[in-house]
């Protein structure tokens, strides 16, 4: 499995995931929101599939791309924790200010 990280790091892929968002498409679909021939969006694919970031429904001759929401939702715990500590931090940082500016009246 490739590492979600580094697919997030081009600019094209994390277009397509937004593109998934709302509902599976197909690669001609995807390529016509963007200038890529369909060897080039195949490339992205696999490497956002191999990051586990989308998922692959074979429906007759076509294949479907969606969104993996398992994984980008870990993703998005990880920014969650990361700012919520940070703004746990802030509001204990700007409590112990406030209480310590009362204390001098």
């Amino acid at each position: 499995m490739g590492s979600p990280w580094k697919a997030l790091s081009d600019d094209s892929r994390r277009g397509i995931l937004l593109l998934l968002k709302d509902k599976g498409m197909t690669p001609t679909e995807i390529a016509e929101h963007f200038g890529f021939t369909l060897p080039a969006l195949s490339s992205h694919l696999r490497i956002l599939k191999e990051a586990d970031l989308v998922t692959e429904i074979k429906k007759g001759q076509n294949r479907f791309y969606s969104l993996n929401r398992r994984t980008t939702s870990e993703l998005v715990r990880f920014f969650d924790d990361m700012y919520d500590y940070n703004l746990s931090s802030l509001k204990e940082y700007v409590e112990n200010k406030e209480g310590k500016g009362r204390k001098r009246k």
